[in-house]
């Protein structure tokens, strides 16, 4: 044996096996934060998170047998289970031979997902060699193969078999061809520009609602902005389900199901259903459910339960009416039949979780999660999960049933905005975390890791870090299924809309895990398949014709940034964020084109919030700031950044006679300021330009308060204006104006 043939090398301690293992499993040995500080994780936090990846770490000699089991895996097989690769080619494929089998021939088989196939064969020894090892007294040589076929975007399978004398070693390849660039519309690419609205669905006011913003409520926005603002789009928050359970089941960042959608907002009257039920709409005409509903929509906030409550009522309705159809299979249950068919196993375990969910919680109203349940529907393969779902079909069928109207009416929602003329249409935005208690990870458990949380390491934004109390997911079992999940995730947010959001798009190259029992300032960074994820998530973009924004503020290395406009995701650029390393705001030329730009964020400070220090008082009311001394420092603080905006806002031209204006001289959002700073964030040379609702109408107070719950109305704060107002109130009228004076100028519309 040469020294170029590559065989296990037992550790020389323990120390280098643990570092070994880290290496291998992803888990970084080292990062620096948002002020340049150099971490090096625990040895304890990286046995922490190698354990919770099934890695027993007890021993140097435990260390080195799953170091060996994975090297004999990455080799004794032909190929890997699943390859990603350029659709742009050449193909190649690093195949790994047995020795007895060097003299034979390989055999390369792709199965087209159209169904068609193209075989080649070679010899081995014809092949380029590409390495050698030996491991368990069998030797093994790697050979590149490169496929002569014209290669075509998809998922497709790989067959490869080598032979000799009767011997033969076969392996299946899950092989998916990609883009090298997400998909932009023709206008964008050629150096265009657009804009859009930002909205919280459930924060849209109107005088036919129940209470919260639904889908009528959406194509009377997108209506109203197609006819008078002249955007592009309508961005909204993640629609995905949540429990709509106050005040800690509200947040759609963090949803029972990343797959499915929140049915708060179907607008039950519009079923067809709805239509032919007698006693559904003289259940809606009674004096007690109309006083009911007027309270809803003249509360402040919405009340998720009391909107819930009402609308599961009727829908229990409309789904006894249309079982007439059912059990007929008349073509709107057909259409039904179809939909079922076309989700498969993922809707089917998201309604059986509602289903156990709800009948379960009935029968005990102190068992609200699935943890609690009894154990015979802990696991979703269990006997008991089946036994039920047979017995209570009709309920697993409601859910289905529910979810189905959903779809329709969003697809609906895109088909209007297009029509109307929207380039984009809906902006949909996807979570990164999935409730550790709801129905994602009871239904697909094996795609997340036990014993760790997801957070973020400290930053001036959260000086401790933060712990997001979630688990992380699992790339080895990605890998494994062949990313099936991943597309799923992926292709579910991205139907009926035009582009594509991704918070904290760095999940894609690695995520801060905390290990449990330890602070957010004891994790470690555990890195993801980056290249292959994104090539996914570029296929899925080009196939959809949608644009991919990822989120990619707080600690991002420049590596990440490039990656993502190589493979041309755009990132986003926020107002408060972006400064010069003098600590000075950046004019809007300096922003990066590649890129969505806003003045905030969810999480952040309204524009006229920011200038009236609203996010400061909410912190200190919701008792998050420790005594009055911090309160103060951080008021005095947002003088300076105020001031500092101020003098950016005149070195562009945007306040002319400003000059020498101090900020403590202006405790509100002035008409003039707001005017300036829409124009400042539209004249950005960024691909796409978003305005916050809030930010349009001046509101001041922000959707969500980090670190809050019951303290603050997270996520329940509803728009000042109803749809019915947006055309007439006066105020509106003018800054829609000023807008769209800015849109034109800039050339976004």
């Amino acid at each position: 044996m040469t020294d170029s043939v590559l065989s296990f090398r037992p550790s020389a301690d323990y120390d280098e096996a643990l570092a070994r293992a880290a290496e291998a499993w992803g888990v970084e040995p080292e990062y620096w934060d948002i002020w340049g500080n150099h971490h090096v994780p625990t040895a304890h936090a990286r046995q922490a998170v190698l354990g919770s990846l099934g890695i027993a770490c007890d021993s140097r000699e435990q260390l080195d047998r799953a170091l060996e089991e994975r090297l004999w895996r990455e080799w004794s097989g032909l190929a890997p289970a699943t390859i990603v690769a350029s659709a742009h080619g050449p193909l190649e494929i690093a195949v790994s031979i047995p020795a007895e089998l060097s003299g034979g021939v390989l055999t390369a088989e792709i199965r087209w997902e159209d169904g068609a196939s193209e075989t080649v064969e070679t010899a081995v020894a014809a092949l380029t060699p590409a390495g050698e090892a030996e491991l368990r007294g069998r030797r093994f040589a790697r050979r590149t193969l490169v496929l002569p076929f014209a290669l075509r975007l998809g998922y497709h399978e790989l067959r490869l078999v080598v032979g000799l004398a009767g011997r033969i070693e076969t392996s299946v390849v899950r092989l998916i061809l990609g883009p090298d660039q997400a998909w932009l519309p023709a206008r964008l690419e050629q150096g265009g520009r657009a804009a859009g609205l930002a909205v919280s669905l459930y924060g849209l006011r109107s005088e036919r609602n129940w209470g919260c913003g639904d889908t009528t409520d959406l194509e009377r926005l997108i209506d109203w902005c197609a006819d008078t603002v002249g955007v592009g789009f309508v961005a909204l928050n993640p629609l995905h389900a949540i429990a709509n359970r106050q005040p800690y089941n509200t947040s759609p960042y963090l949803p029972t199901s990343i797959f499915y959608r929140n049915p708060l907002y179907l607008d039950v009257e519009r079923i067809d259903e709805f239509r032919a039920s007698r006693w559904a709409r003289q259940w809606l005409d009674s004096p007690q459910v109309q006083d009911e509903i007027r309270g809803l929509r003249e509360a402040e906030f919405v009340e998720y339960e009391r909107v819930w409550r009402l609308k599961l009522v009727s829908l229990r309705v409309l789904f006894r009416e249309f079982l007439r159809q059912w059990r007929a299979n008349s073509p709107r249950a057909q259409a039904f039949r179809s939909y079922i068919e076309r989700e498969g196993e993922l809707l089917d375990l998201y309604a059986r979780h509602c289903a156990l969910d709800e009948w379960i919680h009935r029968h005990d109203r102190e068992v609200w999660i699935w943890p609690d349940w009894p154990g015979q529907y802990q696991y979703p393969e269990s006997p008991g999960v089946e036994a039920f779902a047979q017995r209570h079909w009709r309920l697993v069928l409601f859910h289905k049933y529910i979810q189905w109207q959903l779809d329709l009416q969003l697809a609906g929602a895109q088909r209007r905005a297009r029509e109307r003329g929207m380039q984009i249409g809906l902006y949909h935005d996807v979570a990164l975390a999935e409730d550790r208690c709801g129905s994602d990870l009871w239904a697909h458990r094996r795609f997340f890791v036990a014993g760790c949380r997801v957070g973020s390491p400290p930053d001036d934004f959260a000086p401790q870090g933060q712990d997001w109390a979630f688990p992380p997911p699992s790339a080895p079992a990605h890998r494994a299924d062949g990313y099936h999940h991943f597309i799923q995730t992926i292709r579910k947010n991205l139907r009926h809309g035009g582009a594509l959001r991704l918070d904290h798009v760095m999940r894609f190259f690695r995520l801060y895990w905390i290990p449990d029992g330890m602070t957010a300032t004891g994790g470690a960074y555990v890195r993801d398949s980056a290249e292959d994820l994104l090539r996914i998530l570029a296929l899925e973009s080009v196939r959809n014709r949608a644009i991919v924004i990822g989120e990619d503020l707080g600690t991002v290395p420049d590596s990440i940034r490039e990656a993502l406009e190589r493979y041309r995701i755009l990132g986003c650029r926020v107002l408060f964020f972006e400064k010069r390393p003098d600590g000075e705001f950046k004019a809007p030329a300096e922003y990066s084109r590649a890129a969505l730009v806003s003045a905030t964020t969810h999480d952040l400070p309204t524009l006229a919030g920011f200038w009236m220090a609203r996010d400061v008082e909410a912190r200190r009311a919701a008792g998050l700031l420790l005594d009055e001394e911090s309160c103060r420092l951080q008021l005095e603080a947002r003088v300076g950044e105020k001031q500092k905006l101020l003098d950016a806002a005149f070195r562009l031209g945007l306040l002319p006679d400003w000059h020498g204006r101090s900020a403590r001289e202006l405790p509100e959002l002035t008409g003039e300021l707001h005017n300036a700073l829409i124009g400042f964030l539209t004249s950005a040379p960024s691909v796409l330009m978003a305005l916050n609702q809030e930010d349009l109408t001046k509101e001041t107070e922000q959707q969500n308060l980090p670190g809050s719950t019951w303290q603050y109305p997270n996520w329940r704060r509803k728009m000042r204006y109803r749809i019915e107002e947006l055309e007439t109130a006066p105020p509106v009228r003018d800054f829609v104006a000023m807008f769209r004076h800015w849109l034109e100028k800039s050339g976004r519309l």
